[in-house]
């Protein structure tokens, strides 16, 4: 399956205006069968939406799996999925903690490609908070079900805290810059499977719409959770 992984900037581009209305357009793109999108509502309106989803639901064909019913995400992140996925257990807040705070969101399903856990996040920018964020997400792998961690996780050193932590689970990523979106130097964004090797094509979605979009490129893969 199509993955995508996108810190949408609460829909500003990195010296633009408020243009949330130029998501849909790049996930329609991308078109994924799953998308997790950062900084997607602002940690001081949880109630107040940012993005025009059943716009996106009409370009995309994607719906998104509420962890609040009130609420559009979960500490800035959103998970989108195709109309026909098939929910295996209810999706769950994970709280993450961080100044902001931060926060991340666990879901079990099955697009038509077997079972699995999804894991989406968006990290602290402290190597010691990510660290602590890095094992929370760890405690959250289900023994004997593929895991799809995808966000981003603010670190582009391969040895860097929380990929340090994550790597006995998830190995090393691919490694791709995604930020700033006008000229990508740092891999923060990354896509991860547990066990290794389910992951595969791992790149950044750099189009004009992308560009003008967010100050981070969207990240895409492939994903087969039957190995």
């Amino acid at each position: 399956m199509r993955v995508a992984t996108w810190n949408i900037h609460r829909g500003r581009a990195a010296f633009g205006r408020f243009r949330p209305d130029r998501i849909a357009a790049v996930v329609a793109e991308i078109a994924p069968d799953l998308m997790a999108l950062q900084e997607a509502q602002h940690h001081l309106r949880r109630r107040a939406a940012m993005l025009d989803l059943a716009a996106i639901e009409a370009a995309t064909g994607l719906v998104p799996l509420r962890v609040d019913p009130l609420q559009q995400g979960w500490r800035g992140n959103v998970l989108l999925v195709r109309r026909d996925a098939r929910l295996l257990s209810a999706p769950r807040g994970l709280r993450l903690g961080g100044w902001e705070p931060r926060g991340g969101i666990q879901a079990d399903l099955d697009l038509g490609f077997g079972p699995f856990r999804l894991l989406c996040a968006h990290l602290s920018l402290g190597p010691a908070r990510r660290r602590a964020q890095a094992t929370a997400l760890l405690a959250a792998i289900r023994p004997g079900l593929p895991v799809l961690l995808m966000g981003d996780l603010n670190e582009w050193r391969p040895g860097g805290s929380a990929l340090a932590v994550l790597a006995p689970a998830f190995g090393h990523p691919a490694g791709v810059p995604s930020f700033p979106a006008f000229r990508p130097l740092l891999a923060l964004d990354h896509i991860l499977s547990h066990p290794r090797g389910l992951v595969t094509g791992v790149a950044a979605h750099a189009t004009p719409a992308a560009r003008r979009a967010s100050d981070h490129l969207p990240l895409v893969a492939r994903f087969t959770p039957s190995g």
